[in-house]
């Protein structure tokens, strides 16, 4: 592919350009459960804690979760519901590589030609948000929520996103007994 063109160049730049934490900037939320418990008999749940890097996030965690139970049917009680839940948020940094591959040559292969690949790095930060129900009574975990997910600079935009994070991880609540 001798005279490439600059259009096909930058292109080539264009498609390879592989971030290698590419995985960490989509929202992961997993949910897990005591499958044989009955969560037909829960109806209210008080706090235990909630715990955030301040004082803003944390009334915003406990609104949030408290707004996708209440959506259930789940009411809040001041002290001896039928289940108790804790919730910690967190922050952190995290990096991504992002390499970018040039003058490949003038052919679609990796070797000879003289290319050359430039590997920058870039701090992301990632919010995480784990949110556990046990049973009020015998006092074991019964369920359990973690959402991860990238946050951005505006607090507006991360309340946001702890409001999707918590609604899709309450989607499927209360769970189905399986045996």
């Amino acid at each position: 592919m001798r005279g490439v063109s600059a259009a096909m160049k930058l292109l080539m730049k264009i498609l390879f350009v592989i971030p290698a934490g590419a995985l960490m900037l989509w929202a992961a939320t997993h949910v897990d459960y005591s499958h044989s418990t009955n969560f037909d008999n829960y109806h209210t749940y008080s706090w235990l804690k909630v715990g955030a890097p301040n004082s803003l996030w944390q009334d915003r965690i406990q609104r949030a979760v408290d707004a996708q139970l209440a959506a259930k049917g789940w009411m809040l009680a001041p002290s001896g519901g039928d289940a108790a839940i804790a919730a910690v948020g967190a922050a952190k940094d995290e990096q991504q590589l992002n390499t970018f591959y040039d003058g490949m040559g003038g052919g679609w292969y990796w070797r000879g030609g003289g290319g050359m690949a430039t590997t920058t790095v870039e701090t992301i930060p990632v919010g995480s948000l784990d949110v556990d129900i046990f049973d009020a009574q015998t006092k074991k975990l019964i369920w359990r929520g973690t959402a991860e997910k990238t946050l951005s600079g505006n607090p507006e935009k991360n309340e946001k996103k702890l409001q999707d994070a918590v609604k899709d991880m309450f989607k499927k609540f209360p769970p189905v007994a399986k045996g």
